[in-house]
């Protein structure tokens, strides 16, 4: 198996503070290298649509719940791990571009829906397109299995550290 940056991390690591750091340093510094690996050639065609990461994820989850496509915002702030003021922001700027539409809630005053407007469906399916075939290209000499071992093994992770609503 190769080496990699992280392998010589750890060994000096292992060298300066023998014991202290292990596991958790591998597992955080390749889980983090992974999701840089897959976002990046993903933002770059976002960017070419004129989507930026958080604009993108909310367009993709409302795409991805089906007719209507719509969640009330504090679902998709839970979903995006963003504050309600950051999914404010982006939800502002989609609106501006005529991808979402904000609809009061008749059945109580203080809440509202998020829908894609049609605009948006067609968008949200482009960048979808774009963005996944960006990463299986950027997957592209990842055995099926070593991929679907990763997933899995990820997964059962996640949920050993109490994230069971993942996104």
């Amino acid at each position: 198996m190769g080496r990699d940056t992280v392998d010589e991390i750890a060994e000096a690591w292992d060298r300066e503070l023998p014991g202290v750091v292990g596991a958790e340093l591998e597992l955080g510094k390749r889980a983090a290298r992974l999701a840089a690996l897959l976002t990046a050639p993903a933002e770059v065609q976002l960017a070419r649509l004129g989507l930026t990461k958080a604009e993108y994820d909310i367009l993709a989850i409302l795409r991805s719940t089906g007719e209507p496509y719509r969640l009330r915002p504090s679902v998709l702030a839970q979903r995006l791990a963003l504050t309600s003021g950051g999914t404010s922001n982006v939800l502002r700027r989609l609106t501006t571009a005529d991808l979402i539409e904000r609809d009061a809630d008749p059945s109580d005053a203080r809440s509202s829906w998020v829908r894609l407007s049609a605009r948006g469906v067609a968008v949200a399916e482009e960048a979808v397109r774009a963005a996944s075939a960006a990463q299986a290209a950027a997957l592209r000499d990842v055995a099926p299995g070593t991929a679907r071992a990763a997933i899995d093994a990820l997964r059962e992770v996640l949920v050993a550290l109490g994230d069971t609503a993942q996104p």
